[in-house]
């Protein structure tokens, strides 16, 4: 090679590892931003039904300042770079969306959609080829969803709130429903969504203890069927 070539891919290297680094201290910054919104979600199996609004309120401001990392980062990628460079927050991003849906949840019974989701935190159509909300982190992020709420239709019955698990119950089937309609191509994803089906096995067994008991007046949701 000759020695501008030689120049010109040195130039592009540092480039490379310039923004990397850029990048990275981005990614720490969300990474710390999740671990605190994790840790606080993680008292929901602990937190009385009265006392939820309080602790789902606290977690909110944290969830909202990751809207400063996705604008940073939505800088700093080069135009149509984002799958170049989305694995480096891909799992960063799963949490903040994990933390999204289940403060929605409980908060309101609602799922949010992809498009809500990425505007809560700050992810626009305009940056889209440099920073975006893939539908695959959307679905993981929904599946660790129901993988908590597998263990609050648990936990919820310990601390004497009876409802709860029959609420999930009906949640959590539909949304089971609405995977099973989708064509799951990618591995990763179509075997977490196989494993559902124990998550779903374990709600339903709660509300059946639960019913059978005869400790709420709410009647339980109709078996899901495998597809």
């Amino acid at each position: 090679m000759e020695s501008n070539e030689l120049e010109h891919i040195n130039k592009l290297l540092d480039s490379d590892i310039e923004l990397r680094e850029k990048i990275k201290e981005q990614v720490n910054e969300l990474d710390k931003k999740t671990r605190i919104m994790a840790g606080l979600l993680n008292k929901i199996h602990s937190t009385p039904s009265d006392a939820m609004p309080a602790l789902l309120e606290s977690v909110r401001p944290i969830l909202f300042s990751c809207r400063d990392v996705t604008s940073k980062l939505s800088e700093i990628i080069p135009e149509n770079q984002f799958w170049r460079w989305k694995d480096m927050w891909s799992n960063s991003l799963r949490t903040a969306v994990y933390a999204a849906v289940l403060i929605e949840y409980l908060s309101k019974r609602t799922l949010l959609t992809i498009a809500q989701t990425a505007e809560m935190l700050g992810i626009t159509a305009e940056c889209s080829d440099r920073m975006a909300l893939p539908a695959e982190d959307y679905l993981h992020a929904l599946i660790s969803l129901v993988n908590e709420l597998s263990r609050l239709a648990v936990n919820a019955v310990t601390l004497g709130n009876f409802e709860e698990p029959i609420k999930i119950s009906t949640f959590v089937k539909e949304l089971f429903a609405g995977f099973s309609m989708l064509n799951l191509k990618n591995d990763a994803l179509r075997r977490r969504f196989d494993s559902l089906k124990y998550d779903i096995k374990k709600i339903e067994e709660v509300v059946y203890d639960v019913s059978l008991r005869k400790l709420t007046s709410v009647p339980p949701p109709k078996t899901v069927e495998n597809p």
